[in-house]
């Protein structure tokens, strides 16, 4: 079975967590043992998110000079590469030497024209308090958004149209290549009057990126993995109920919070409806058990309305 496994950033970085590398390789470690299995038995590509990665970096190059930090899709480039090397490396330790794995660069086209240059709404970067957000939006110019209690710097987040290295994750897979690509939504460029390409000024939401992946790909199976155990109405409120299947069209009646779970819903029902195969959301530990339609929720067309979990 063909399956693309989307790795959430509190699923490689616990919320709370200080942004060391000795915090985000333990939390991979735990990582590559719920997916060695898959590895083993399906032919996997794995995409994953970097906002708290791609945030810091950012942090980091405005704190040298701040006239030369370098732009988001050059720190997309780099936190790809340095999350896709850790998975790598700790699968490779935990599969047989004919089950290999492969971190790809990815960029992915967006349209220039995109309302959501003019609207960014995607959280990056560590979380502040109130204070903290008014003084970073007013020293460096930064949108800032509520994240739960807190505040984050949010940014562009462009939809995603078109993987420029699709013919190259596809001959990896034919080859028994485990894949990790399109790392923290991929590498946003544009497509100039000349049709060249060039990078821009944004994040793209990992989990469109990974459902449009997931389509393209044709698979089977698309897992959208993070600290949560299933899509929950009225999460964090007294009355939350856990969702174990849902059609697409039951799903989108429900409200979910828009920089987290909202993405990976409608993300999800987008790929349902245009392949027909299946989509789950739960927690990273219980990957094979999601796999199996035994945990998380499972997005498809075959269920009348909303399943509920008892």
């Amino acid at each position: 079975m063909r399956v693309v496994v989307a790795l959430g950033g509190n699923a490689l970085l616990r919320r709370g967590e200080a942004l060391s590398a000795d915090n985000q390789r333990r939390n991979v470690r735990l990582a590559a043992k719920s997916l060695a299995p898959i590895a083993r038995d399906h032919a996997l590509v794995i995409s994953h998110g970097n906002g708290p990665q791609v945030g810091l970096l950012a942090l980091q190059g405005y704190a040298y000079k701040p006239q030369e930090a370098y732009p988001l899709d050059v720190l997309d480039a780099e936190t790809e590469g340095m999350i896709g090397y850790l998975i790598e490396q700790e699968l490779n330790n935990l599969l047989p030497p004919q089950r290999r794995c492969a971190t790809l660069l990815t960029q992915i086209e967006v349209d220039a024209a995109d309302p959501a240059f003019q609207h960014p709404s995607k959280p990056i970067g560590p979380v502040y308090s109130a204070e903290e957000a008014r003084q970073l939006a007013a020293e460096k110019g930064w949108y800032i958004a509520q994240d739960g209690e807190r505040y984050r710097r949010v940014v562009a987040s462009p939809r995603p149209q078109r993987i420029l290295e699709l013919g190259v994750i596809e001959l990896l897979m034919e080859q028994g290549i485990v894949v990790i690509c399109a790392g923290g939504g991929g590498i946003p460029v544009v497509q100039r009057a000349d049709g060249s390409l060039i990078g821009v000024e944004a994040v793209i939401d990992k989990d469109f990126a990974s459902a449009l992946l997931a389509r393209e790909l044709g698979v089977e199976a698309l897992l959208m993995l993070t600290d949560v155990d299933a899509v929950y109405r009225d999460w964090g409120s007294p009355a939350a109920r856990a969702i174990r299947r849902a059609a697409p069209q039951a799903l989108r009646r429900l409200e979910f919070a828009p920089g987290s779970m909202g993405p990976k819903v409608e993300a999800a029902c987008e790929f349902v409806e245009q392949t027909g195969a299946k989509a789950a959301i739960g927690r990273l530990d219980e990957v094979e058990a999601i796999l199996n339609g035994e945990a998380g929720t499972v997005i498809a067309r075959d269920v009348a309305d909303i399943e509920w979990r008892e």
